[in-house]
């Protein structure tokens, strides 16, 4: 994985095409030009041999069918759709700006001419395309590196979302957590340091996780009653959130009954008990305050769905 900013200051993160991938896609444009290029010249041949055409007039036709097929091939595919030839679209490549945003004409033409003229010209033995894409993290040569474009993979396997949990004894800290200044960018790049955890080595494991957590608990308020680590306090907060936000979907769309019901995802808490009914009046009898049990926690650490109700 590798990450692109974005003009707007995001982080995106994007899957890098490495060398053996981006050869066999050019390999596939090669045959595909290759094939074009042997009826064109075949049809050119038919043509000039039946007239009068001068030699070099035959030349200077064939030498334009040749850099119209090397060239022009790969600048208007890679214009009209936006980053992408047939051998990009068979392995599921793409060009983007060093932004990620999609590359326009020019972008096309300055990595077409590098890549014939330089990148893997004969008279340079086709080398310096190879050693640039293999010394550069991001597998760029020299076409790439001059008009700010990276090839990225497209097609991958999903991430599944991490399991988000908050313990027994967080609840009611989570429930008072002020999330308004957490910003979707923070709370994804927390999620996805959640879902690749055991992927990470140990040590960046604790670095990123703790540059994480002091991230968010600048922007969130209170702090976590108990010392936490930094995944808990990551998956606590990811948890609230998204609990909030399934509550304020859920109360802005109208209620269905019947068997065709829309699912509703159960909650981080488990299901809580409904809310005390309000007084019939300013003069109601109020209601006595009694001790309230402690809340039981189960194996997995939740807590029991009406353990903390009132006596």
């Amino acid at each position: 994985m590798s990450q692109l900013v974005t003009g707007e200051a995001v982080v995106l993160q994007v899957r890098i095409a490495r060398m053996p991938t981006r050869a066999l896609a050019c390999a596939i444009d090669v045959l595909l030009q290759l094939i074009v290029l042997s009826v064109l010249i075949s049809l050119l041949a038919g043509f000039l041999i039946g007239g009068d055409a001068s030699e070099a007039l035959a030349v200077s036709l064939i030498f334009i069918v040749i850099l119209l097929v090397a060239v022009g091939y790969r600048v208007v595919m890679e214009t009209l759709t936006r980053g992408r030839t047939l051998g990009k679209m068979v392995l599921g490549l793409k060009v983007v700006r060093d932004d990620g945003s999609s590359i326009r004409f020019r972008h096309a033409l300055v990595r077409t001419l590098f890549w014939f003229f330089v990148d893997f010209a004969p008279w340079f033995a086709a080398c310096p395309g190879i050693v640039a894409s293999l010394m550069n993290k991001q597998g760029k040569r020299i076409g790439d590196m001059v008009s700010g474009t990276v090839v990225i993979r497209e097609r991958h396997q999903p991430m599944t979302s991490p399991p988000l949990f908050v313990a027994g004894h967080l609840v009611q800290w989570a429930q008072s957590l002020e999330l308004s200044r957490l910003s979707d960018e923070l709370a994804n790049t927390a999620r996805d340091y959640l879902g690749r955890f055991t992927e990470l080595q140990p040590d960046a494991r604790i670095a990123l996780g703790d540059a994480l957590a002091y991230r968010v608990s600048q922007v969130t308020a209170p702090a976590p009653p108990v010392p936490l680590i930094a995944p808990a306090y990551l998956s606590a907060v990811l948890a609230e959130r998204r609990r909030r936000e399934l509550n304020r979907l859920a109360t802005a769309r109208p209620a269905h009954t019947g068997p065709f019901a829309p699912y509703a995802p159960p909650s981080p808490y488990g299901v809580l008990p409904p809310p005390a009914p309000a007084p019939p009046g300013p003069f109601a009898v109020p209601r006595p305050v009694l001790d309230a049990r402690p809340a039981a926690v189960n194996a997995q650490g939740w807590a029991a769905p009406g353990s903390n109700e009132w006596s």
